[in-house]
């Protein structure tokens, strides 16, 4: 029965199995990862068993058992096959039906279509854009002789300052939680690992499929409490795990590198090593500390820590030139760090978020001093404290609203949600 289905789809529609046909059963179309930019023939299970297909109407009747979603398009509309159809493929896209001459479009499916056998042609590898491999193509394309200039001019060197800002505006759209916006951000910042995974690929060293295999097993090989047989019951004690395993990685690793150059004698990796100089440096100061807390190198409490940040302040006021203070305060900054870390604060997005509270005070201090016609500069101090209490009370009102607003938010997702299910 499939091979007549083949048959029929190669003299109706051009077929080319050499193109690589996906076979997929209607029922499972939601859990199954195809690729838009190969041939899809979409049968009911029944076919793929050797059996006479259901009837239309029947099948109408009868909805489809449907498996889990694919984990990556198990979005909102991750459970409906049509749903799933009409992201991988343009609303206007052919589709043809089996045994009838009269075809129809992605957009006009109805879910009684998919009790027949369905054809959908293969689009154009960069129009397959919801799959994985659109953009590669796309980065492919670019980079050949006949391609974009900007993009055929570029290096690893030259891409280095795009990554740092499409990272940071990834960060910064993480405050607003998972939005349209920070979709498009980390699509930003997946196109540089795409183009710098191209540039390699063109030197012969690796490509996109090592990038995506060696992430991938050193997740699973670091999770052996989900994908093998240790045990991990808490947060801390996969952190505590995850350092081990870095720690025989790093081992390992500097073996192989002793073994292919002969420095049998260089000093073993450290557990701080691969921290990158490049990160901001509260970022890396707290990364540092919980790798070493996580080895067991912490202070028993945090009050040891508090009496630390006592003794740096001592030391600061104490130190009599610029290159102690400097020292002295960057001591001090620390063990700030190590305070936040111990009470579970993001020191980089708390200093980040106190940034921000200050720019919006100031810009109200401002508005108050040209409201008056007066120069911040012409105010006495005891002024200035007055217009900042007033900023702070404009600031904790614009809050208080915002919250309102998030907290209505939240009630309206939680009952289209609760309606979902």
């Amino acid at each position: 029965m499939l091979d007549a289905l083949v048959a029929e789809a190669r003299l109706r529609w051009g077929l080319d199995p050499a193109a690589g046909l996906q076979v997929v059963a209607a029922e499972s179309l939601v859990g199954t990862p195809f690729e838009a930019s190969r041939p899809l023939l979409l049968v009911p299970l029944a076919v793929l068993r050797g059996v006479e297909p259901p009837d239309q109407a029947a099948a109408a009747a009868a909805p489809l058992p449907l498996p889990a979603p694919l984990p990556g398009r198990h979005g909102p509309a991750g459970r409906d096959p049509l749903a799933v159809l009409g992201r991988a493929y343009p609303e206007d896209h052919p589709v043809g039906r089996f045994g009838l001459t009269e075809g129809t479009s992605v957009a006009a499916l109805r879910p009684e279509d998919l009790g027949g056998s369905l054809y959908l042609a293969p689009l154009a590898p960069e129009l397959a854009a919801a799959g994985p491999w659109a953009m590669p193509a796309i980065s492919e394309r670019l980079r050949r002789p006949d391609g974009c200039p900007w993009d055929r001019e570029q290096t690893h060197e030259s891409l280095r300052r795009h990554l740092l800002e499409e990272a940071y505006e990834v960060y910064d759209a993480l405050e607003g939680g998972s939005t349209p916006a920070l979709a498009e951000e980390l699509g930003d910042l997946l196109l540089q690992v795409i183009l710098h995974a191209q540039l390699a690929a063109e030197a012969g060293v690796f490509d996109l499929a090592d990038v995506q295999a060696a992430i991938a097993r050193k997740i699973v090989r670091r999770h052996p409490h989900v994908f093998g047989d240790a045990v991990a019951r808490t947060a801390a004690d996969v952190n505590r795990q995850w350092e081990r395993i870095k720690a025989d990685e790093r081992a390992e690793a500097r073996a192989e590198e002793q073994d292919a150059d002969g420095t049998n004698g260089a000093a073993p990796r450290g557990a701080l090593d691969g921290i990158a100089r490049s990160m901001p440096a509260l970022a890396a100061s707290q990364e540092m500390q919980e790798r070493a807390s996580a080895l067991g190198y912490d202070w028993p409490s945090i009050d040891g820590i508090l009496d630390k940040v006592a003794e740096e302040l001592g030391e600061l006021a104490r130190a009599d030139s610029v290159v102690d203070r400097e020292e002295e305060f960057g001591d001090l900054l620390m063990v700030i760090v190590n305070v936040g870390r111990r009470l579970g604060i993001e020191t980089e997005a708390a200093l980040r978020r106190a940034n921000d509270k200050f720019r919006t005070r100031f810009a109200s201090v401002e508005r108050q001093a040209a409201a008056r016609g007066v120069a911040l500069r012409d105010l006495d101090f005891a002024e200035l404290d007055r217009m900042w209490d007033q900023a702070k009370i404009e600031g904790a009102a614009v809050a208080a609203a915002a919250r309102t607003a998030a907290d209505a938010a939240q009630t309206a997702a939680d009952a289209v949600k609760e309606t979902a299910r």
